[in-house]
């Protein structure tokens, strides 16, 4: 039995038009968001990917198509605040964010509220966690000390973790997980390139219950850096963050999630260069869905027959054979959050 019967009470994407001043945004599923990632949708090339959480503060930002460090964009743009069922824009006119009669969508994940400081890792950090949704926000100055531990709050071990140095441009985006390769051995992805997995011998990080044991690399434990980590849990008819095989036919892999998905992250793990592409019900809410956008690159939306999968009431079908999503033989991971669990969607 799902434990999370209503998932869009912990994750939603919602669409908006930018007004240019100010402007609320709620979602449906009447939460208030810790975590908002929002891009505009229209133009090309259009405008980063901006990445803000209640932990961190108001004014800070990140962008995921970026190396750059977080930046502050002030009082009157950006989300200015975060509501019971949504979050506020401010009243700058700002393409990233707000400006008029551009589209956009905006992501968001239910943590826990004001974070608590934790105390379980040799590290003290700074935690907002939904443990009913395996989801925390956790934020740390790193010591840059191979076997330093830090408290993430979720009382299981993450199975993806999405890390970023705040502190100093041109360090990378760090994705490690179970599905991309064991992160002991130091397996990775960057979130802001085209790369295939690879191994660092400094990103050796181990997942635990209770903490998160690092190696002493910049991206995620640099000496004095205030870091930011985004931890994910597998959560049974909610989330799933699981890899597939491409067979190279527009009759591609159907992928078995247990629930009709909400959003969808893919990248190729294997071989070659291949973008991140993003999916969600929301900007595509009839099957073939194809409206994709691009975590690694600012350029805006985009719907050909080279994006198409189905989004089905237990998982998703891939629809074409590109190397994004389904190259014979290529090695594909996904991060995918529910619309609906299986026990209780409808098919599209």
């Amino acid at each position: 039995m799902p434990t999370i019967k209503k998932p869009n009470q912990h994750f939603d994407a919602t669409l908006y038009t930018g007004t240019g001043s100010a402007q609320t945004i709620t979602n449906a599923g009447g939460f208030q968001p810790d975590f908002v990632w929002i891009k505009r949708r229209n133009g090309s090339p259009s405008d980063n990917h901006v990445l803000q959480d209640s932990v961190r503060g108001l004014d800070k930002f990140l962008i995921s198509n970026s190396t750059a460090a977080e930046a502050s964009q002030g009082d009157s743009d950006g989300v200015t605040s975060y509501n019971t069922n949504g979050f506020t824009l401010g009243y700058t006119n700002s393409d990233a964010w707000n400006s008029n009669t551009n589209t956009y969508v905006g992501w968001q994940w239910k943590a826990g509220g004001a974070s608590t400081v934790n105390t379980s890792g040799s590290i003290s950090s700074n935690v907002s966690v939904n443990t009913t949704a395996g989801f925390s926000i956790v934020t740390y100055t790193g010591n840059g000390t191979a076997g330093a531990t830090v408290g993430h709050g979720l009382g299981v071990a993450p199975v993806f973790v999405i890390w970023k140095n705040r502190s100093v441009a041109g360090t990378a985006w760090l994705v490690q997980g179970n599905n991309i390769g064991n992160p002991t051995d130091g397996w990775l992805l960057t979130l802001h390139t085209t790369n295939q997995r690879f191994q660092s011998t400094d990103n050796n990080n181990t997942f635990g219950s209770t903490t998160i044991t690092l190696d002493y690399a910049d991206s995620q434990n640099g000496n004095g850096n205030s870091m930011v980590a985004y931890c994910f849990a597998e959560v049974e008819g909610y989330s799933k963050f699981g890899s597939y095989t491409g067979n190279g036919s527009a009759d591609g892999p159907f992928v078995y999630l247990g629930f009709r998905p909400r959003f969808v992250m893919i990248k190729r793990t294997d071989g070659g260069t291949a973008n991140w592409y993003l999916l969600d019900s929301a900007r595509s809410p009839y099957n073939l869905s194809a409206n994709m956008l691009f975590p690694n690159l600012s350029a805006g939306e985009t719907s050909t027959a080279e994006d198409n999968k189905d989004f089905l009431s237990n998982g998703f079908k891939v629809r074409t054979s590109n190397q994004e999503s389904n190259i014979s033989g290529g090695t594909y991971i996904y991060m995918a959050f529910a619309e609906a669990p299986f026990k209780f969607s409808n098919a599209r």
